[in-house]
């Protein structure tokens, strides 16, 4: 396990501008990212924001907090802990080229730094608010990913959302547990 660096909880750009200059950004350069960037988007998506209550910084229907997140790096597949603010590796290996053929061929999957993988266990929800408990989860999914990418613009990177992949492949890729469902791929770089 990996612990990463303390997320900051301040900015250069305010939250407005963030959201001005949000764009899908498609191209990246082949620079990684630093271990406090990576750090900084992880705790966007899912982080703990009140220690006391365990709260995280996207909202969850009756806090059951379906998602799971996952980094695929060119160092592998990690597993983000948001009670530890650690990183779990999963696999070894750059499977960003496998991950794109995953997405139908995108491309631009290969070459982002990282690429934040979404899953859910969907039980965490739907054991209180049944089918319905489906919908909360995208919903959820849909807040911590816009929290991402207006934390990405922060950093001074971009990013887009994909929801066009795989799910099977994905799964094997990202070492998912038979408990969980892909969600989302959210490529991350410079």
């Amino acid at each position: 396990m990996k612990i990463l660096p303390k997320p900051r909880t301040t900015g250069s750009i305010s939250v407005e501008e963030a959201i001005a200059q949000r764009r899908s950004v498609r191209s990246y350069s082949s620079q990684r990212l630093t271990d406090e960037e990576l750090s900084q988007l992880l705790w966007a998506a899912q982080g703990i924001t009140d220690q006391k209550r365990a709260l995280r910084a996207a909202p969850s229907a009756g806090a059951t907090y379906p998602l799971e997140i996952y980094a695929v790096t060119p160092d592998g597949v990690f597993h983000y802990d948001p009670v530890k603010h650690a990183l779990e590796p999963v696999k070894k290996g750059d499977a960003r080229a496998e991950l794109a053929t995953a997405a139908y061929g995108q491309s631009f999957i290969a070459n982002a730094a990282a690429t934040i993988v979404f899953a859910a266990v969907p039980e965490r929800t739907t054991r209180r608010y049944g089918r319905r408990g489906m919908m909360y989860i995208h919903m959820e999914a849909g807040h911590a990913a816009q929290n991402i990418h207006l934390q990405a613009v922060a950093l001074r990177m971009g990013s887009v959302p994909v929801g066009a992949f795989d799910d099977e492949a994905v799964t094997r890729i990202a070492g998912l547990p038979d408990n969980q469902i892909p969600l989302y791929l959210i490529p991350v770089g410079r």
